[in-house]
């Protein structure tokens, strides 16, 4: 007889989480609405599960700006494609649309190569490119920014240092080592950058590595963020030579799949102590 498998407590509640901010008529229409750094908090917080807003990429952008947080320089911002001036772009660029996940139509240009896929592309194809995406999406837009390097001035894929918070407690640390918007290495710490056991597994296991620089930076800046969004969320950084510098918020991590045993217990203790209650 096959064994059932048991759906894990973390995975219940982030699945229950994507149902709530994501089905009905109009839940959608709360990740377009276009919001600013210099709007009041009143204003970020006017609708039912609010932090929905911060599945934009543009609005998780000018959020992490209000709360002082070092973000990509943007260059270019829109959906009519066809006008972006390649010619004011530097050599390097990340091409990113507002919405969606799992690095789908994200483009990690270096001298005209795509780092994710290994293929060189003209302009023109990035146009087109971009141009099917929001042709079956009428809301979707673009974003154009800065190709941030790692601490040591290097412009690579990135390492994406993925946080952990409930309403400013940091549960664990992860970190990706990437070969592609699906493939990389992964490990885990606590605050203090203590290895953890697995969390996730998603990734193949990585070997422990030395805490970066700017760790100091990046923990007060997902600590304030954290406070301020309130409900769990993973909150992701980029270590450059710059410092700390924030990539996006994420309510649903992999859907809540995936967790390990140890992964759902320290989630959920930590979500129970400082969210109690919380969606």
């Amino acid at each position: 007889m096959k064994a059932l498998k048991i759906e894990s407590e973390f995975s219940r509640r982030i699945k229950y989480r994507h149902k709530t901010f994501w089905t009905g008529e109009g839940n959608r229409d709360a990740i377009y609405r276009t919001m600013n750094a210099n709007d009041p908090i009143e204003k970020w917080e006017d609708i039912e599960n609010w932090q929905r807003k911060l599945s934009n990429k543009h609005n998780s952008r000018q959020f992490a700006i209000k709360h002082s947080c070092n973000v990509p320089e943007l260059y270019w911002q829109g959906r009519d494609v066809d006008k972006i001036d390649f010619s004011s772009l530097p050599k390097n660029f990340v091409i990113r649309p507002i919405t969606g996940s799992g690095g789908s139509s994200i483009y990690l240009i270096k001298d005209s190569k795509n780092l994710f896929d290994g293929k060189s592309y003209t302009q023109q194809e990035l146009i087109n490119s971009m141009s099917v995406v929001i042709d079956k999406h009428p809301n979707q837009e673009f974003l154009i920014e800065e190709f941030v390097t790692d601490e040591k001035g290097n412009q690579r894929i990135p390492d994406d240092y993925k946080f952990y918070m409930f309403n400013g407690e940091v549960a664990c640390i992860q970190i990706i080592n990437r070969l592609s918007p699906s493939r990389g290495k992964t490990s885990f710490y606590d605050v203090n950058w203590t290895p953890l056991p697995r969390v996730q597994l998603n990734y193949a296991t990585g070997e422990n590595q030395q805490a970066p620089k700017c760790l100091d930076e990046m923990v007060r800046a997902a600590k304030d963020l954290s406070r301020a969004y309130k409900i769990f969320a993973r909150i992701d950084f980029y270590a450059t030579h710059k410092g700390a510098v924030f990539g996006e918020i994420t309510p649903t991590p992999f859907l809540g799949s995936a967790f390990t045993s140890f992964g759902n217990k320290l989630l959920i203790s930590k979500w129970d102590k400082y969210c109690k209650g919380m969606i």
